[in-house]
């Protein structure tokens, strides 16, 4: 598809008390702007810090007329920051940016080319990262697991760093759903699509705000939201342990009596197994109920408190 002649390019920053980082992004991003052949906006979305972050993004946005912010009544989550950069960009093209840069912002003019090219989704993938050996390991195997049980291919070390044409903009944001998870969703919407290897960073500044139980809720939203094959494995697990049922009473049939002592055990441990396969299936089942019930409330997704125009 043609792209205009003089595209607007939309820079979402989700910002959760990054009073350490702004300072070090903000000259970052105004010379990564210089490089770009397009004019530009940037949006930073405030979601509740309880620092001066917001202050900060003030101060920006009356100095710069091509910085926006808006700022949530209270934490509502990275991926409704997002949705919510998305609802307010104004751009034929738009760039998710952490404001941790450890998504360098030196690397939008490589994600501008690919779209330049006809791409309408272009994707950073980590082809290193600096994060603790554990935190590695774990997102590695995460992307494995997830691409193996999700039908829609969700590419593998992956974040949210990625340029959407304004058509994938305006088909993500139709998409009502609560439980978000951006990676998927840009996937499952469709259209061209091109991954651009970088190195990740460091945090440049600041601590990182995801903690292990975040990182864990983000990780089950990208698999139960876009599979149904770990209610299948329930289902599969049932059967597993009626024919292991079954098992065990043969060879108690068969078995010298003996040998009671151990028979008597073995009674005991299918007991286990049944109870502990029971609690798996339930917790799976409770996993996809949990998600319909926060659907059904139909709560928005965030509230805007403030900011510094008024929004789209």
């Amino acid at each position: 598809m043609p792209r205009p002649a003089d595209p607007l390019l939309s820079i979402i920053v989700p910002c959760y008390n990054e009073e350490l980082a702004l300072p070090l992004l903000i000259p970052r991003l105004k010379a990564a702007a210089l490089t770009w052949p397009c004019r530009h906006e940037v949006i930073c979305v405030d979601d509740g810090s309880r620092d001066t972050t917001w202050s900060l993004l003030q101060a920006q946005a009356a100095v710069d007329p091509h910085w926006r912010a808006v700022s949530f009544s209270r934490n509502f989550g990275h991926q409704a920051a997002i949705a919510a950069g998305l609802q307010n960009a104004r751009g034929d093209a738009v760039v998710i940016l952490d404001a941790d840069m450890q998504d360098p912002p030196e690397e939008i003019i490589r994600l501008i080319a690919e779209w330049q090219q006809g791409f309408d989704v272009v994707f950073g993938v980590r082809e290193s990262r600096q994060d603790p050996v554990v935190k590695h390991i774990l997102a590695w195997g995460f992307y494995r697991v997830q691409s193996k049980l999700t039908p829609t291919p969700i590419a593998k070390d992956a974040g949210e760093f990625a340029l959407l044409d304004r058509r994938v903009v305006n088909a993500i944001n139709l998409l009502p759903e609560r439980s978000r998870y951006l990676r998927g969703l840009r996937s499952w919407v469709g259209f061209k699509q091109k991954a651009v290897l970088f190195r990740r960073d460091s945090r440049a500044a600041g601590e990182a705000k995801y903690s292990f139980a975040q990182s864990l809720r983000l990780a089950l939203d990208g698999i139960f939201a876009f599979s149904t094959v770990p209610l299948r494995l329930a289902t599969w697990l049932g059967i597993g342990v009626i024919i292991l049922a079954l098992l065990t009473t043969v060879f108690l049939l068969v078995r010298p009596a003996d040998q009671l002592p151990l028979s008597s055990a073995l009674p005991w441990l299918g007991m286990l197994i049944l109870g502990g396969t029971q609690l798996l299936c339930l917790g799976i089942v409770g996993e996809y109920l949990a998600r319909i019930f926060e659907e059904s409330k139909a709560r928005p997704l965030y509230i805007i408190a403030e900011h510094t125009e008024k929004p789209l």
